[in-house]
């Protein structure tokens, strides 16, 4: 089993920065591949962006892609997302999963073992 507990959600103005965080407890975190995802009201959970367990490889959403920056420190079992230039579509409450390594990147939510509260961002306008 592992725990996952997200931080770092917030209120924050367009175009401003906001750093998530979610430590991991239990199994040792750094074996598993993990991912955060987002949810907005009335949509469905949507993937954002993925990291392997060894962080050599990383994966975002098209509509992500270079504002968002998936990290992790596997000597602190902790996994970050960093999102820039942040806009009000951004809103939503975002969490962080985690599965079992795989070669292939994954990016639906059933596939994913175990996840977090989730923490919530909003954005401004």
């Amino acid at each position: 089993q592992v725990q996952l507990v997200e931080s770092g959600g917030g209120l924050v103005q367009a175009g401003g920065s906001l750093r998530l965080s979610c430590a991991a407890s239990g199994r040792t975190a750094s074996n598993y591949d993990m991912a955060w995802f987002r949810q907005a009201p009335g949509k469905e959970r949507e993937f954002v962006a993925r990291i392997s367990w060894g962080g050599g490889s990383t994966y975002y959403a098209d509509s992500l892609k270079g504002r968002f920056t998936i990290s992790r420190d596997n000597a602190k079992n902790t996994l970050y997302l960093q999102m820039n230039s942040l806009k009000p579509e951004d809103t939503a409450v975002y969490y962080c999963a985690a599965k079992n390594p795989t070669r292939v990147v994954v990016t639906t939510t059933s596939r994913y073992d175990y996840w977090g509260q989730g923490t919530q961002v909003t954005v401004s306008s």
